[in-house]
């Protein structure tokens, strides 16, 4: 019985430690397992017994790249358990501040963690001498989408005026108005990420797995909506725990979630196109449907998605800002108890928070659960289907194309790798 041995030390450009290992006997997999060694962190044990205006600044911590959507999700399900109602102009920044936040991760994903991939350098740093119109194209991007997010939050990373409901500063209309000039210039930028991307020669990979997102009428859901999956799923915020559960496998320390009776899914901006693609804003339809790939069920088209997403998101904020008036508003409602949920969709996919609040606004029970963790099964269960196709490659391709895998969900493990470790034991 022959034998070979992959193993992949370290995975760069993910957030978080995992490990792969992999066992084949004569030629089929025996054993695959996607071993997330990183602790956990235990968010949601601390929030007990902490008042309900700590938790969002708490939870921004969770992720340094996506803290917009944990804080706005948290201050979603208080509202919700407190029965607080928002205004018009809240509404529309929050959601001009989450697509700031799309802007910015949309860009370093694409550019700085996916693109050495499949332009075929180490990182971005190697890609400078041939392509620094692009790099300086990506870093020009990031700096918009962290502008934004500091006019809106107040700083870059953990911002600080989300509070329930409103914000504690509102930005001046010159200020909206002159990002709004960037915004404009920037939408070539994007138009021409999605061309870079879909010039592209990705692996020609698909299962039919179940793609969930949110979905909302008249709109490309973000801070509100329904869940939705393209095999039936169609279930109001609340009914979240019934239908999508989470389980305990030896190997892991991030659990498996799954959607009762039938199994993994995937969440993230492949799931969000191909289901909401219709209410996506002009210019980003036009050009997904130009594409002639979606809807796809082929994971490597995360890539191509996020710029569809980027070009709607500066279109969107544009938009955003053209109805925006801002006036100071008094955040006026009633501490008092309740159970509270929301759904939000983080860059990476959708992000759940539920709270149980006493009439004290003590918080008494905390549920949290990233995209991150939403993706891991669907991403071991990739991996099964995956690599009987490069088993034959050259080990060093075969370990490029197990880590391109993982890194289509631009996953964070710590908030459910800065390393994966592969072994292919063939006995």
């Amino acid at each position: 019985m022959s034998g070979k041995h992959i193993r992949v030390d370290y995975l760069a450009r993910v957030e978080g430690e995992a490990a792969l290992d992999v066992r084949v006997r004569d030629g089929s997999i025996t054993s695959l397992q996607l071993n997330v060694f990183e602790p956990p962190r235990f968010f949601q044990g601390f929030l007990v017994g902490r008042k309900y205006d700590e938790v969002p600044g708490i939870v921004s911590r969770i992720c340094g790249i996506c803290p917009v959507s944990h804080q706005l999700t948290s201050i979603m399900a208080i509202e919700d358990a407190m029965g607080v109602k928002v205004s018009r102009q809240t509404r529309d920044l929050r959601k001009l501040f989450a697509l700031s936040q799309y802007i910015q991760s949309h860009a370093l994903h694409i550019y700085l963690l996916a693109a050495p991939d499949f332009l075929g350098y180490e990182s971005v740093l190697s890609m400078v001498p041939d392509h620094l119109q692009v790099v300086a194209r990506a870093l020009k991007l990031k700096r918009l989408g962290n502008d934004l997010t500091t006019l809106i939050g107040g700083r870059e990373v953990h911002p600080v005026t989300a509070v329930v409901g409103g914000f504690t500063a509102i930005p001046s209309r010159a200020d909206l108005l002159s990002i709004r000039e960037r915004l404009v210039k920037a939408k070539a930028d994007g138009l021409a990420t999605i061309e870079l991307i879909a010039s592209l020669s990705l692996p020609d990979f698909q299962w039919d797995t179940e793609h969930v997102a949110l979905t909302a009428d008249g709109e490309y859901a973000v801070n509100a909506g329904r869940l939705l999956s393209n095999k039936g799923l169609d279930i109001p915020v609340w009914e979240y725990r019934g239908h999508i559960k989470e389980k305990h496998v030896p190997h892991s320390h991030a659990l498996h979630s799954y959607i009762e009776g039938r199994g993994s899914f995937l969440v993230g901006p492949l799931a969000r196109v191909n289901l909401n693609m219709a209410r996506m804003m002009p210019e980003a339809r036009q050009a997904a449907m130009d594409s002639g790939v979606f809807p796809s069920l082929n994971p490597f088209h995360s890539a191509l998605a996020r710029a569809v997403e980027l070009v709607h998101s500066i279109e969107e904020s544009i938009l955003l800002i053209d109805r925006l008036e801002p006036v100071e508003e008094e955040r006026d409602y009633v501490i008092q108890a309740g159970e509270g949920f929301a759904i939000t969709e983080a860059p990476r996919g959708i992000l759940y928070h539920s709270y149980r609040i006493n009439d004290q606004g003590v918080v008494e029970a905390a549920d949290i659960v990233s995209p991150t963790a939403h993706n891991v099964h669907n991403m071991e269960q990739d991996l099964w289907r995956f690599v009987p196709t490069v088993l034959d490659l050259p080990e060093e391709e075969a370990t490029l194309k197990c880590e391109m895998v993982i890194r289509n969900y631009d996953p964070c493990f710590s908030c459910s790798a800065h390393f994966l470790k592969m072994k292919v034991d063939r006995g």
